[in-house]
């Protein structure tokens, strides 16, 4: 092993907005907050964290084509599909349509894919 992963960065139009998505979805909390770069942790303090990162000129994925490539995308683990859903539109993910009984396929705020799958998957 070389090193350990420390941090997962997110370029995106507006890191408070972002990072309060993913707080939000996540139940993680912000340690550092400004116009440019936000970062939240899991409780505990642990490793790896997200942070979000303001990047100028900043083009969203055009997912699910390849225009503009997804880069990267989060799977995130809920009880149950119907209500996750109904939990992140709340907070300001856009539905893509895309998705089985298995996961189902969602565009945070700044345009980032990102799924929510079955505990089981």
């Amino acid at each position: 092993m070389i090193g350990t992963l420390d941090v997962v960065v997110v370029d995106c139009p507006d890191p408070e907005r972002l990072a309060d998505f993913y707080a939000e979805l996540l139940g993680m909390q912000t340690v550092s907050r400004d116009a440019d770069w936000c970062e939240i942790v899991p409780p505990g303090d642990a490793r790896p964290f997200l942070a979000f990162q303001r990047a100028d000129g900043y083009r969203a994925p055009q997912w699910p084509g390849q225009d503009v490539p997804q880069q990267l995308h989060l799977d995130v683990k809920v009880d149950d599909l119907d209500v996750g859903e109904q939990q992140v539109l709340a907070i300001g993910a856009t539905l893509t349509g895309a998705g089985d009984t298995t996961f189902r396929a969602y565009l945070d705020p700044a345009g980032h894919p990102f799924c929510l799958v079955r505990p089981a998957d």
